[in-house]
């Protein structure tokens, strides 16, 4: 498949894309400093580097981090059984599947209250989501880098952040300047983590982790041979719009553009 990349601006209310020039520039961009969300973000939001500093903690197999945050919770108890406490203990694991992208395993585990259990988990390098905004022309309500592309599972275009799985013993934020460049050409300069969390936990093992970019600069792209998309420059109002009106289906990118947009509305960037 012949790799394509369109790049549109979404206007609000508008029906039709205006297409944005595409200077090119070198892929080995000036180093980017990172930072983190502002004072009044939760403790869990930790510093990263892309390996030449402190990193937020290193990941384990399946993309799980070794170090995960132990979170108290403040609430009131209305059903089923207390959760918390004890560990669980892994008695067997076998792999049932190896792919391309993930693998699944059977494992049996004696789970904390005693019960044991046997379950199929996909395990995954991890991946990042990257929030690249443009602030320059209308810091009130900037644009925010977004793609369409087709995608099989869904059966549909879906409109989502820019994203892609991490490399073996990638660090994330590396992954996340490189994802950013591949995809859409864009570099940044300055990098905060927003989140880190599990996709669907019940099954999937991957922890997936959103950045913040900006002072973004255009460039080019560097799609891999079976990537199709269209790279698209969309107002956060526009984009918040089309969340609040059921047309953007995408779990990670209502993550990322909704901590975004609380993050600006709170003062915190």
């Amino acid at each position: 498949m012949t790799a394509t990349r369109d790049r549109s601006r979404v206007e609000p209310t508008a029906a039709k894309a205006k297409p944005v020039a595409s200077p090119r520039v070198e892929m080995h961009a000036p180093a980017a400093r990172s930072k983190t969300v502002a004072a009044k973000a939760p403790k869990s939001v930790a510093k990263e580097s892309d390996g030449k500093g402190t990193k937020a903690g290193a990941a384990g197999k399946g993309g799980a981090p070794m170090d995960q945050d132990a979170q108290e919770v403040h609430g009131k108890t209305v059903g089923g059984k207390k959760g918390g406490g004890g560990k669980a203990k892994l008695v067997s694991s076998k792999l049932s599947y190896k792919g391309k992208v993930f693998d699944v395993y059977t494992d049996t585990v004696i789970e904390p209250g005693g019960h044991r259990n046997t379950r199929d988990v996909v395990r995954h390098n991890g991946s990042v989501v990257i929030v690249a905004v443009d602030e320059s022309k209308n810091p009130d309500d900037p644009d925010v880098i977004m793609e369409r592309q087709y995608r099989h599972a869904a059966g549909q275009y879906l409109m989502e952040l820019p994203a892609g799985t991490r490399d073996a013993g990638e660090n994330p934020l590396a992954a996340a300047k490189r994802e950013l460049a591949e995809e859409t050409g864009f570099r940044a300069k300055t990098w905060t983590m927003l989140v880190k969390y599990f996709a669907s936990p019940g099954f999937l093992g991957e922890w997936m982790q959103i950045y913040l970019a900006q002072e973004i600069r255009e460039g080019a792209a560097a799609l891999e041979e079976d990537e199709n998309l269209e790279v698209m420059r969309v107002p956060l109002s526009e984009a918040m719009r089309l969340i609040a009106a059921g047309k953007i289906h995408d779990g990670k990118t209502l993550i990322g553009l909704s901590l975004y947009d609380r993050a600006r509305r709170d003062g915190r960037l």
